[in-house]
């Protein structure tokens, strides 16, 4: 299969000497392109490391991130941030949108930012997957949990980026609007063929993905296809 996401060698160390703490130790990953794949540890095991790594949020002592080929640590800061825009969609446990905006604005902001024409067609396309169509003119305090975190989905999507990463998407929401927003998750990435990292604590939650990486300790112990 296509590989869009590739990591080499990465490490990630805070401190030094006694107070070295090894956040991330020898990772090497691949991701194929359309797969759904859950990264599963608990906290302080490097999950969260390793995903604002492969969003270049946060820069390695060592090691090689490429993302469709393009080699992260080659970007200057500038050049990282239109590269997140365009390629690069995050799906955060508390939403991200803003308070002033609508439905649909929040959902083509990180477009209209990189001043580019929405795709009005695809954007309505995955609305109305997610059942938001009625929901367009509302702002975010208007809706529920789901609802929002729904949104935040729409809003990842809407600009076809190579891969999306996902922080705890289910962090804030009850059992039953968790299981709907993975379900969702996992049919937008066969719908669209989206690539989809998701860092999770829950073994439930995970048992949804593709694929099931095990972080611990700052390594890569197990991973398994489902």
């Amino acid at each position: 299969m296509d590989t869009i996401l590739k990591v080499t060698g990465l490490k990630k160390y805070y401190g030094k000497g006694e107070t070295l703490v090894k956040a991330l130790d020898g990772v090497d990953l691949e991701i194929e392109r359309g797969r759904f794949t859950a990264v599963i540890g608990t906290s302080g095991s490097g999950k969260s490391t390793l995903l604002n790594m492969l969003g270049g949020l946060d820069t390695p002592t060592e090691g090689s991130i490429q993302v469709g080929g393009t080699e992260l640590a080659r970007l200057n800061s500038e050049q990282a941030t239109i590269f997140r825009r365009k390629q690069i969609g995050f799906i955060f446990q508390n939403y991200n949108l803003v308070p002033v905006l609508s439905v649909w604005e929040n959902i083509i902001l990180p477009i209209t930012l990189d001043g580019r024409k929405p795709d009005r067609n695809f954007i309505m396309q995955v609305i109305r997957l997610l059942g938001l169509e009625k929901k367009l003119d509302s702002l975010p305090n208007n809706l529920s949990g789901g609802q929002q975190q729904r949104v935040a989905i729409a809003r990842a999507l809407a600009s076809k980026p190579a891969i999306i990463l996902a922080d705890e998407p289910t962090g804030n929401l009850d059992t039953r609007t968790s299981d709907d927003v993975i379900g969702l998750l996992k049919m937008t990435s066969k719908e669209y063929y989206q690539t989809i990292v998701m860092i999770t604590h829950n073994p439930e939650i995970a048992q949804m993905a593709d694929r099931i990486i095990r972080i611990e300790d700052g390594r890569i112990v197990r991973t398994a296809a489902q």
